[in-house]
């Protein structure tokens, strides 16, 4: 973004047009959805973890039926 000072311009409201411009623009919006956007997993990863949850579920299972969970 690119605001250069007008004629006769003070220093505060040259940066008052800038932070409009920047907010029309929807610059910062964006960059903050894209900080903290979350990467995908790999395959692999959703595997791992897929089969991580069947056996946390089957030993879960397991104890809710000996009473202990």
């Amino acid at each position: 973004m690119k605001v250069q000072k007008q004629q006769k311009e003070t220093s505060q409201s040259l940066v008052y047009r800038f932070t409009k411009a920047v907010q029309k623009s929807g610059i910062l919006t964006e960059a903050r959805k894209r900080r903290f956007r979350d990467r995908t997993k790999s395959g692999n990863l959703q595997k791992k973890a897929a089969l991580i949850k069947v056996e946390k579920r089957k030993s879960y299972e397991k104890l809710k039926k000996l009473g202990k969970a």
